[in-house]
Parts: C-alpha cells; sequence; structure tokens
C-alpha cells in the first residue's frame, strides 16, 4: 500500500511520529519517502539518532511550524500521503494561551488543507481526539474545528485526485503527558494524585492508533472520522495497577476536564456506521453514495440516539490487565 509512496508526517517528532516512522519501515520496506516535519529541533536531533538517514535512506528531516503556509507548501512538494498529527494538545495550557491553541490546531489545519491543494497531495489522514466530541475546552473545540474543516474541504477540492479524512481515538498509553507515566514517576513519593475518582477514560495503544491510521489511508472515501472500537479504564484502576501500595489523594478536575470523555454523541448517531472493527462518522453531505459505502463495507447502522462514552463503554481494562499494558507499552522494567 505504501511502497513507492512519499508520505509526510505533521509533528513528526512526537509520540505518534516515532511510532509510525518504526511501522512505516517495518510494514514497508520500500517505501519512498518519509518526511518528518517538525518545529522542534532538538526532537529532530533526538529522532535522527534514532533513525539516522544513512541507515534509513527514505527518511528526510524537515524544520517547519503548521502556522507557515508557505513552509508547509515547500514540505508537500512530490508528497502522496500527509499525517497531521501537530497539534497543541495540554488542555490547561490550551486554556491558559487560547490564541496559540486557535493559531496551532485550527489555522494550522487550514494550512495543511491549503498546502495540499496547492501540491499534488493525494491522501491527507488528521489525527483528532475524544475531546474533540461535545466539547467543553479549548482543546476540544479546536480539534472539533479542525475536524470540520478537514471533512469541509472535500467539498471544495475541485477535480484534484484528494481525499481527505479524520482519525478519532481516546487516551493514548505512553504518550507525551499521560497519566501512566505521570503515575510511574510518582509513585516513589507514595501519594497519586487523582483529580475525581470517578473519572473514567477510552485506551489505546501508539500501534493501534497507527494501525487506524493506515486503514484511513486504505479505505477512506473522503470526510469520514473513523473511531475505533477500544476499552475504557478507571482511573483509580489505574493507580492501583501503578502505584498499589500508595496512597490516593483527590485533587479535584482542572479546568476544561470531563469526568467520562465521548467520542460519538447521540447527536452523532445519524450519521454514524458500524464496520465491525471501526465506526465511521460520515460528513452530513457525503460526495459519495452512501447506499454504496454501506453495501462496500457491509456496513451496519448504529441504533438511535447512540453515543460513545467512556463512563457507559461495555469494554472495560482490569487493574491485572493494566500492569500488563504499562510493562508491555509503558515501562519494559516496571513492576508493581
Amino acid at each position: 500500500m505504501l511502497n513507492e509512496k512519499s508520505i509526510l508526517i505533521t509533528g513528526g517528532t512526537g509520540s505518534f511520529g516515532k511510532m509510525f516512522a518504526k511501522l512505516i519501515f517495518k510494514k514497508y520496506p520500500k517505501v519512498k519517502r518519509l518526511v518528518i516535519l517538525s518545529r522542534d529541533e532538538q526532537k529532530h536531533y533526538q529522532m535522527e539518532m534514532e533513525y539516522p538517514e544513512k541507515d534509513y535512506p527514505a527518511i528526510r528531516y524537515f524544520l517547519g511550524d503548521v502556522r507557515d503556509e508557505s513552509r508547509l507548501v515547500s514540505a508537500f512538494e512530490g508528497i502522496d500521503i500527509v499525517i497531521h498529527a501537530a497539534a497543541m494538545k495540554h488542555v490547561h495550557i490550551s486554556e491558559y494561551n487560547p490564541m496559540e491553541c486557535v493559531k496551532i490546531n485550527v489555522l494550522g489545519a487550514e494550512n495543511v488543507i491549503n498546502a495540499a491543494f496547492k501540491t499534488g497531495v493525494k491522501k491527507v489522514v488528521a489525527l483528532s481526539t475524544d475531546k474533540a466530541a461535545a466539547p467543553i475546552n479549548l482543546y476540544g473545540a479546536t480539534k472539533l474545528t479542525s475536524d470540520k474543516l478537514f471533512i469541509a474541504a472535500n467539498n471544495i477540492k475541485g477535480k484534484r485526485d484528494l481525499t481527505f479524512s479524520v482519525v478519532r481515538y481516546g487516551n493514548v498509553m505512553g504518550s507525551n503527558g499521560s497519566v501512566m507515566p505521570f503515575f510511574l514517576k510518582k509513585r516513589n513519593e507514595g501519594v497519586l494524585p487523582i483529580t475525581d475518582k470517578r473519572m473514567t477514560r477510552f485506551n489505546i495503544s501508539l500501534e493501534e492508533g497507527c494501525e487506524m491510521v493506515f486503514n484511513a489511508i486504505e479505505n477512506a472515501w473522503g470526510g469520514e472520522i473513523f473511531v475505533p472500537k477500544i476499552p475504557s479504564y478507571k482511573i483509580v484502576d489505574v493507580a492501583t495497577a501503578i502505584g498499589p501500595n500508595c496512597k490516593q489523594v483527590e485533587v479535584g478536575i482542572r479546568p476544561g476536564e470531563k469526568l467520562h470523555e465521548e467520542m460519538i454523541t447521540s447527536s452523532d448517531s445519524f450519521n454514524t456506521l458500524d464496520l465491525g472493527k471501526y465506526y465511521v462518522i460520515l460528513p452530513q453531505q457525503p460526495a459519495f453514495n452512501i447506499a454504496d459505502y454501506k453495501k462496500h463495507f457491509n456496513a451496519k447502522e448504529v441504533p438511535a440516539q447512540f453515543c460513545y462514552n467512556s463512563g457507559t463503554n461495555d469494554q472495560w481494562e482490569t487493574v491485572e490487565g493494566i500492569r500488563k499494558l504499562v510493562k508491555q507499552y509503558v515501562d519494559p522494567t516496571f513492576e508493581a
């Protein structure tokens, strides 16, 4: 699928970008070019130590910022597929620096779209978040806006051989700023701060997130939001799994946080299909025939008023299961 293709990842030096690069070289050894675009030169340097060009001749490191459209146009020349992973993602930092969040997550998304229009890009897959569904914080609101921009871009692409789609998933195990690495650092202090003991979140590994992107590259018709069927966890179970002898102290929900996250709201249910492994939220004005889409993917409509919520999910991680996941995906040296 990706052999002989040129691929670019915005925000490519982050957790997702590094895992995606690893899987690209494993699954598609004949990839023509893999361009890592990021504004952080130190992360570029660190990633180049892990993936030097002499050992990975397809890789390229490109300093650039999604707020700079002209730089994106230069970077996108000769690229077939763009994965848009660059984002400002910390909820509380976004609340304190709102316009910076808007510039990166909204205007940056528009710049990616415009750069794709101006070059020969064939596919764009944008990463979203569960916080974009019924958002109550600025980060979620900007990512919902970003999702809408990418979906609507399919309506103004003209005769270009180009599709835009979105992949939306929940908390990624071991990613920068996530709760599992945080608890691992704090457990030596004997106290784990819990925002609220009722809190739940969706859970996915980086590999599973990357596989969703591969799926979108291969199967998207344009305008879809792909949502995985994944388990939830209770925050207290994560704390118990990582620090069974630690005291759990409630510190209160931070500004902009929810008790539970949604990936599909009841309002989305009218446009949502069950594809088996994934759900897909179709655009309200698709550029394709929905009956043909359903037949092609053997898709089923979800029940009326269906919603996909981390607190009412029917799949749950156990304490013991979380311990295995921490050891497998976050810290191989971990022992409870």
